[in-house]
């Protein structure tokens, strides 16, 4: 076996509150049904396959991986939105705790929700969870199906190119694939080389 790590990174497909432009954090909406029949099965030869355990993932992660075990992971969920959940930018543009919010959603608070510095601490523990697991079991792939905000944040992270949060484009039902040496990815530092994973259907439903 080389000595690289690859870990893919997935996007669940687009849901019905997705089209609808509505903030899904936690809580969950099933998949559009003609984004749904896009989605095919993946490259196969993921040696693991982990998923944020809400609804949309673990769905998503069947059709992708449907011969294959799924690990459901509570730390790849998206951000949770408090009280915002399920709601629209035009339910909430004249909130002034929302226009406060949109003016820095990096430090500033949902009423209800996760704080962004809560957010990267839960999906970081998750990170070191799969680092560990990976090192110790000595298994070179993996795959995990997870929400936007998770992906911009990894991708910001240990991407190649340093981008902002926002200049990742993450289209539903599509991934990127990041592979380090295995030394590199046990010191946590940025992949070698980054390129898309399982094109699959269309990215726009």
């Amino acid at each position: 076996m080389d000595d690289t790590v690859a870990v893919a990174l997935f996007r669940h497909g687009l849901t019905e509150a997705n089209k609808s432009h509505a903030y899904l954090g936690w809580t969950d909406s099933p998949l559009c049904p003609v984004h749904r029949d896009k989605l095919s099965a993946a490259p196969q030869g993921y040696k693991r396959i982990f998923a944020s355990d809400l609804g949309r993932c673990m769905k998503t992660a069947a059709i992708l991986f449907p011969d294959q075990s799924i690990q459901p992971c509570h730390e790849w969920r998206e951000m949770h939105f408090g009280e915002w959940e399920g709601r629209t930018y035009e339910e909430l543009k004249d909130n002034p705790d929302y226009q406060k919010w949109l003016e820095n959603p990096f430090s500033g608070v949902m009423p209800g929700g996760e704080s962004y510095s809560e957010f990267t601490a839960r999906v970081d523990k998750g990170w070191r969870k799969l680092t560990d697991h990976l090192l110790q079991s000595n298994i070179s792939d993996a795959a995990m199906i997870t929400h936007g905000g998770v992906i911009r944040y990894l991708l910001g992270k240990y991407a190649p190119e340093q981008r902002e949060f926002w200049e990742w484009q993450v289209p539903f039902g599509r991934g990127y694939e990041l592979r380090w040496t295995r030394e590199a990815f046990r010191r946590g530092e940025r992949c070698t080389l980054l390129q898309e994973a399982g094109l699959m259907g269309s990215p726009n439903g």
